[in-house]
């Protein structure tokens, strides 16, 4: 596979569904795989998964706060929520250079898990 990166080999090794939406960068969005839509980019040193949970309320509950920051700390294997710009992000990111497919995997199935699970939790929020 020369001249692929370790990441787009990655997504083929693991027969997952995406697309390179521009030079290493990838948008992932495998519905059977519950991986909807996760951006993968190659920054190096690091590779960076991040997938949009939801815009910020217009009228932001201190509530929301509180409930990212507990899910950062009690229920995400990988990664943690952000606020990039106007929207809740769900984000890891992962050395490149010892960067396995194992850990690859882990990392983009954590997310896909993340954003099923906490869907009914951070979903009151929504529309605020």
């Amino acid at each position: 596979m020369a001249g692929l990166s370790k990441v787009e080999s990655y997504l083929m090794d693991l027969n997952v569904e995406y697309q390179e939406i521009s030079e290493k960068t990838y948008f992932i969005n495998d519905a059977e795989r519950g991986l909807p839509g996760i951006v993968v980019s190659i920054d190096e040193p690091i590779v960076i998964i991040s997938a949009k949970v939801m815009p910020m309320p217009a009228k932001v509950d201190p509530e929301l706060y509180r409930e990212l920051l507990v899910l950062n700390a009690s229920a995400i294997t990988h990664g943690a929520y952000a606020i990039e710009g106007d929207d809740v992000i769900l984000l890891d990111s992962l050395e490149y250079e010892t960067m396995d497919k194992g850990e690859f995997e882990a990392s983009i199935d954590s997310i896909g898990m993340a954003l099923a699970e906490h869907y009914s939790i951070l979903g009151k929020y929504r529309n605020q």
